[in-house]
Parts: C-alpha cells; sequence; structure tokens
C-alpha cells in the first residue's frame, strides 16, 4: 500500500516498486544492497522504507543499461550513491569515450580491409615458398591456436603438405587470415566474418565486406542513442523534485540477465 508523507514523497513497499517494473521483490532487495538504489530508512519493526527517489533510480538504472550496459549502468549508479555525481560522470565519460575510440576503429578497419581485400598476391616473406602455421601467426601476432579455431569455423583453408600433412598458407589464405583476424578486432562474429569471406572467395567483391561494416556502423548508431536517452534519464534522476514527479511505468521489457542486481 503507497502513502504520501510531508514532503510529497510516496512511501512505497517493495512489492510497490517490483510491481513498477515487472521484477521481484528479491531483485528490490538485491538493488538496495548492491548500492543501485540511495539509503533506505527502516521501520520500527526492520523493514526497509522505499520512496520517490528509490523508484526513479530503480527505472533510471534500467533505462541506462539499454545503451552502457548493466555493468557499466551499475557501476554508474553505485559511484552516484557513494561517491556523487563527479565520480559517476567520470563512469559516463569513460563510455561515450570507448563508443568514439569503436567509431575512429571502425572507421580504420574499413579502410584496412577494402584494401587487404584487393590483395591477392602480396606475401610476406620469401615469395617463392607458402608459409607455415606458426610463421603465419607471428605475422598476423595472434596464437596458432586462434588459426585452427578460424579454420575449423570454415574461415581459412590452407593446403596440406602430401605426407607431413602440415598447413600451408598461400597468398590469398594470408590474405583471408589478415581479414578476418582484423575483423575479430572489430567484434564481428564468426558466421558474419564466413559471409563476407565466401563473398570475396566466389564473386571477389567486397559487398558483403561493405554490409558487414555497415551493419556494425548502425550497431553503434543504436547504442549511441540508447546512451544518450539513458543520460537523459540520468539527468533527470539528480536534478529533478522527485516529490512531485508521477508514477512512470516501463514500457519496454528489459530483464536484468544477473536476475539480481
Amino acid at each position: 500500500m503507497r502513502s504520501r508523507e510531508a514532503g510529497g514523497q510516496v512511501r512505497l513497499r517493495p512489492v510497490d516498486l517490483a510491481r513498477i517494473v515487472g521484477v521481484s521483490t528479491q531483485q528490490i532487495r538485491n538493488y538496495a544492497d548492491a548500492g543501485i538504489l540511495p539509503p533506505t530508512e527502516r521501520t520500527a519493526a526492520g523493514y526497509r522504507r522505499f520512496e520517490t527517489r528509490h523508484r526513479e533510480a530503480m527505472l533510471t538504472y534500467r533505462v541506462m543499461a539499454k545503451g552502457f550496459g548493466w555493468d557499466a549502468a551499475r557501476s554508474i549508479m553505485q559511484a552516484l550513491h557513494a561517491d556523487g555525481l563527479p565520480a559517476a560522470l567520470t563512469i559516463v565519460d569513460a563510455r561515450h569515450a570507448g563508443l568514439h575510440e569503436q567509431r575512429l576503429s571502425l572507421h580504420a578497419a574499413a579502410e584496412a580491409l577494402e584494401a587487404v581485400a584487393g590483395q591477392t598476391s602480396e606475401m610476406p616473406g620469401p615469395p617463392s615458398s607458402a608459409m607455415r602455421i606458426g610463421e603465419v601467426a607471428a605475422y598476423l601476432g595472434v596464437r596458432t591456436s586462434a588459426l585452427r579455431v578460424w579454420e575449423s569455423a570454415g574461415l581459412l583453408m590452407p593446403q596440406r603438405e602430401a605426407g607431413t600433412g602440415y598447413r600451408r598458407y598461400g597468398a590469398a589464405d594470408v590474405r583471408d587470415a589478415r581479414m578476418v583476424n582484423m575483423l575479430r578486432q572489430g567484434r564481428y562474429p564468426l558466421p558474419q566474418i564466413r559471409a563476407v569471406l565466401d563473398g570475396l572467395r566466389r564473386t571477389g567483391s567486397t559487398a558483403e565486406l561493405r554490409a558487414a561494416i555497415a551493419e556494425r556502423h548502425a550497431a553503434l548508431d543504436r547504442t549511441s542513442a540508447a546512451m544518450l536517452e539513458g543520460a537523459a534519464r540520468l539527468h533527470r534522476y539528480v536534478t529533478e523534485d522527485l516529490s512531485v514527479t508521477e508514477d512512470p511505468r516501463v514500457t519496454e521489457d528489459l530483464p536484468d540477465p544477473s536476475g539480481s542486481a
């Protein structure tokens, strides 16, 4: 049962908060214990007394998680309640800077990949012989186990020496390995990388490559927009007079993957 006290604050039970966003009352307790919610008072019987500011904190956390991610959103709220706004803004700024770095890296990767895609004959080292797996790994700066994983996923198809069975990487194989390495650094999933390479091998076209990069750009745009929404919600939480806000409702289900805080 909700009640309004002097100063306009609405008293809420854990079940009231839980119903606002569709989580369990245990999750509400977990949020409070983790510092995601501001400190709570307790009744003489030991029950937590939640107010409007706790409702707003919980909703702010969940909206921020859409763009910043659960871990960062949790850290922002904890820093805000424990150390104040400057500490929270430090984390917010770091996440925005990280997104900007991803955009710069994507742009650089796009240019590099276009160049690598057209290189079918360039070969590091002696041009008269193919490279073994250890040499390719050293050239790329990766482990040989990574090359084997990429081969198992159908991304690389090196030839095998007769008799010994050793892998031999020709110019096209090295090119493909370079592309896989770049795309993996850009966080592309293996199935998407396979589509890029299959298209390149089949037609010599970089259309699949361009499509993959465009999709990654779109994903970054979606994340940026969600972070903007989360930052706006955080601004509201730290500046509004929470005693006069109406009960907001979360219109989109956003389950916390941790099942708790």
